[in-house]
């Protein structure tokens, strides 16, 4: 019976002395990224896109499954705790009662989950990383989406699947897809400039 082999991951290649420290350093660091990412809008019709979910899955990608899904818990926890790094600056408790809250909930599988591809080389090559991410891409939705009708459900606005899926997704298709594209372009172009500057040092 064949094993797969599992690769080191970006953070891996570039911090090769793993400790405590590190990791916890690189946590705290994805965290952050997806928190500045996230405050970040580009009007697109017809909503705007922000670098929230692209932050996501960068760091994900790079950190690996264990590592991208604490980090996203922390920027979650610290949200929760007051710090304003969720999208256009909100954070709180009372964050939980916004129908898109579901959708953050939803980044710590989906970190989870792109590292876990990337961790087999799926980031790497720009096919194969465009399908990792097209696929990270629809996790939060799969979380996002029932949490939003629930919230709804609960203020007393109860929608229909059709009125559901208008609400919560197809506004974000455009997006998701440039966001997905533009991840599949980043990481097999990163891990090519780290391969030709270890060649030229080497």
């Amino acid at each position: 019976m064949s094993t797969i082999t599992l690769q080191h991951v970006l953070a891996d290649r570039l911090m090769p002395r793993s400790s405590v420290l590190t990791n916890s350093v690189l946590v705290g660091a994805g965290a952050l990224t997806v928190g500045l990412l996230a405050q970040i809008s580009v009007p697109l019709w017809p909503v705007p896109i922000t670098g929230q979910t692209l932050g996501v899955m960068l760091v994900g990608a790079t950190l690996g499954a264990r590592r991208g899904a604490l980090s996203m818990l922390s920027y979650l926890m610290a949200g929760l705790a007051g710090l304003p790094w969720f999208s256009a600056m909100t954070g709180g408790f009372t964050v939980i009662a916004s129908p898109s809250f579901g959708y953050i909930l939803g980044f710590i599988p989906t970190a989870f989950i792109i590292g876990y591809l990337s961790e087999r080389t799926w980031d790497r090559k720009p096919l194969l990383a465009l399908a990792a991410f097209g696929i990270a891409s629809i996790i939060p939705f799969l979380v996002g989406i029932p949490y939003m009708w629930f919230v709804l459900h609960l203020a007393g606005t109860t929608l229909g699947l059709t009125a559901t899926l208008n609400a919560g997704f197809v506004p974000f298709i455009i997006g998701g897809i440039v966001k997905m594209i533009l991840a599949a372009m980043i990481l097999p172009g990163t891990w090519k400039a780290v391969e030709w500057v270890e060649r030229k040092a080497s």
